[in-house]
């Protein structure tokens, strides 16, 4: 990751006035239009617009639908729905394009709602392979809707929904309303521990409160600088957030795919380079980039006023944020890894044999 230059980002907020992008995925059945059904009602979201797939077969709902277009709908409460015809990025172009114009509502937000069985790091990556896209949207984050009476099932057998688990930002458990509450509870504690930096809620019926999906990574640089924690660990200061090596001191029902499936936050005491972390970031993305299924940080750069945030997925990694201020005494460096079959150990042995980790081991926290 040859990182741009970081005092740059400090003349201008990086994070200001792009539009935040949502990706709203879950296995088959777990309720994904319902949720958007119930959350494009709510006041606070009548300027969004919506990405679907397979419009037609799993629209939003008639009576939202006010007219419509090819491929654009305008809903009733002044969102806009758009089909995903061809492929997200072309999609997300032309939606600004229309925009900027004036064809489309003056949206302030994007939600893309993914198949039940798509993997989420190719749309995490549109929005780092196209110039425009990069300098008009950001990742706002992932939310997975897991099914409470089928979710153990599909987290056994199917690779994609672990997959979709393990990068979320948030985990929304739905139907359980419908689902016996032993059976949801050993279902939130195994989620909790495949994704111990991810909020863990529920929603019946698609019912959910906005805000939990309005800002999961905040709206500006300053506003990360304050809170940096909220985006690595949206769960809060709560004891699981410590592992140990992977371990977590609950029991679950566990599968194959979750033993794979690893989360784990390294610390550093020594600040990095520029060099120190463009190279072992891209050691990393070149020897295991398709098992890096999220990775993000708060880092500490020699020369940096404020820390570095950064962002990645499987080999593509984002341009860093460097803020304008330290929150807070501690200056230490930490980055959130979750990953596919990649051992705590191998990853700290990349870092050290570039230097990164200077004198003191990573913390293990």
């Amino acid at each position: 990751m040859p990182p741009a230059a970081g005092p740059a980002g400090l003349a201008r907020d990086p994070l200001a006035g792009r539009l935040p992008v949502t990706i709203i995925t879950g296995f088959l059945g777990s309720g994904k239009t319902t949720l958007l059904r119930r959350l494009l009602r709510h006041p606070a979201m009548r300027r969004a617009a919506v990405i679907i797939n397979e419009f037609g077969d799993v629209g939003l709902d008639h009576e939202l639908v006010e007219a419509s277009s090819e491929q654009m709908t305008l809903l009733s409460n002044g969102c806009l729905c758009c089909a995903v015809r061809t492929d997200l990025q072309e999609t997300l172009r032309e939606l600004f394009v229309k925009r900027r114009a004036g064809e489309v509502i003056d949206f302030d937000r994007v939600f893309v709602e993914t198949t039940g069985l798509a993997d989420p790091a190719p749309v995490l990556h549109t929005l780092d392979s196209d110039g425009m896209l990069g300098a008009q949207y950001r990742l706002n984050g992932v939310v997975t809707l897991v099914d409470a009476v089928n979710g153990m099932e599909q987290l056994d057998a199917m690779n994609e929904a672990a997959k979709q688990a393990a990068v979320a930002d948030r985990l929304v458990i739905t139907k359980t309303d419908l689902a016996d509450a032993a059976q949801a509870a050993s279902l939130e504690r195994r989620l909790r521990s495949m994704n111990p930096y991810a909020l863990v809620t529920s929603a019946v019926d698609g019912r959910l409160a906005p805000e939990l999906l309005a800002e999961i990574v905040p709206a500006s640089a300053g506003a990360l600088a304050r809170d940096p924690d909220r985006w690595l660990a949206a769960a809060g200061a709560d004891a699981r957030l410590h592992d140990t090596d992977g371990e977590v001191a609950h029991a679950h029902r566990a599968s194959a795919h979750d033993a794979a499936i690893g989360a784990f936050c390294l610390w550093f005491d020594q600040p990095f380079t520029w060099d120190t972390l463009g190279a072992s970031l891209e050691v990393l993305t070149s020897l295991r980039g398709p098992d890096l299924l999220r990775v993000k940080g708060i880092v500490n750069v020699v020369g940096e006023p404020g820390p570095v945030a950064i962002h990645g997925a499987q080999h593509v990694f984002h341009p860093p944020v460097t803020l304008a201020a330290w929150h807070g005494d501690d200056r230490r460096s930490r980055i959130v890894f979750i990953v596919r079959n990649i051992p705590r150990a191998s990853i700290e042995a990349v870092f050290a044999a570039v230097g990164a980790l200077g004198p003191a081991a990573a913390g293990r926290h």
